[in-house]
């Protein structure tokens, strides 16, 4: 009998073998960025920036939030109010699994499948739709740009955008633009046109700075400094729109000077043999006996998971297991 999936044990040490800085930023130059686009993403996102991924995904969907459309939608549904914790965990886990395994794989289209059937029970647009894969394909290449200890390759960039297209095709959004650029006009375009107050998108991004200010390192400090810290690293059309104090001149500063730091401390380390995900950093937690894909997410009032823990199921044995996505952090 196959056991379900497990959460890593925390302190868990991977096993280390020493490359080059460079490594993984060559050996996207040695690919395809089409055909190997799976392979090139991973580079980045596993390998050389796992924990910029994660806070560059969560800081992409916290802005989808600014948009009243979603804003709204969120707010109404109660999971992000009444169940953070268990809707962070879930979005975190359906992303890993379809990064783990592959958007081919019998697991990731399970858990593009368990996405698709979440977004069927609502009236979402395609704009909508695509404007919000465009924030996935977009920010991290920003936050990489303005926080990375490289730059990133064009071999990377026009992978990471590949993968999300090809993303996008199974989530049978239309009219995808045909590269970065397109989505990075796609983006601005819409922020530009959608960006205002709304009550519900406000509960939502003030549900998810509380919960975010609960993971370790950011539990260390006052929850009113994680918020400033958090509000620093956010662009004024964003912070203009859910009402949030503008940061002063002097923590913008000091956050970015700390980001930069950080960044040239990196640069002098050698890159990561083995993969990082998110689900690594021990911020899931509504699972720690472990989960079915297929139970994961939101359910339909009157169908038998609705309202309940996604319990363990058929999956992958525990000891190969581990697991990815996390926030906002300071």
């Amino acid at each position: 009998m196959r056991r379900p999936d497990r959460l890593p044990r925390r302190h868990r040490l991977p096993r280390m073998h020493w490359l080059p800085r460079m490594h993984w930023a060559q050996r996207s130059l040695e690919l395809d960025p089409i055909a190997d686009h799976r392979e090139i993403s991973l580079g980045v996102s596993a390998h050389d920036y796992p924990w910029d991924t994660i806070q560059a995904l969560s800081f992409a969907l916290f802005r989808t939030y600014a948009v009243p459309s979603i804003g709204s939608l969120l707010d109404r549904t109660g999971e992000f109010t009444g169940r953070v914790q268990k809707r962070y965990d879930d979005t975190g886990l359906l992303l890993e699994e379809v990064q783990r395994h592959g958007l081919t794989s019998s697991r990731g289209r399970g858990a593009v499948r368990r996405v698709n059937q979440m977004h069927a029970m609502y009236d979402i647009s395609n704009d909508d739709m695509r404007y919000v894969l465009a924030t996935f394909v977009v920010v991290p290449v920003r936050w990489i740009a303005a926080y990375g200890f490289r730059d990133l390759t064009d071999h990377e960039v026009r992978a990471m955008t590949e993968y999300y297209r090809q993303l996008g095709r199974m989530m049978a959004i239309r009219d995808l633009p045909e590269d970065y650029a397109g989505f990075e006009r796609l983006l601005d375009d819409h922020e530009a046109a959608h960006f205002g107050p709304d009550e519900g998108g406000r509960r939502v991004a003030d549900a998810t700075l509380d919960l975010m200010t609960t993971f370790w390192p950011n539990s260390l400090l006052p929850a009113r400094l994680v918020r400033r810290l958090a509000f620093a690293l956010m662009d004024e059309p964003l912070l203009r729109a859910f009402g949030y104090p503008l940061p002063t001149r002097l923590e913008r500063r000091l956050v970015h000077a700390a980001m930069r730091a950080r960044a040239r401390v990196l640069r002098l380390l050698p890159a990561r043999s083995e993969p990082r995900w998110a689900s690594d950093h021990g911020w899931f937690r509504t699972y720690p006996a472990g989960y079915d894909v297929e139970g994961l997410g939101t359910f339909a009032p009157g169908c038998p998971a609705h309202g309940a823990a996604a319990a363990p199921g058929p999956g992958r044995p525990a000891e190969a297991a581990r697991r990815p996505t996390p926030p906002p952090a300071a």
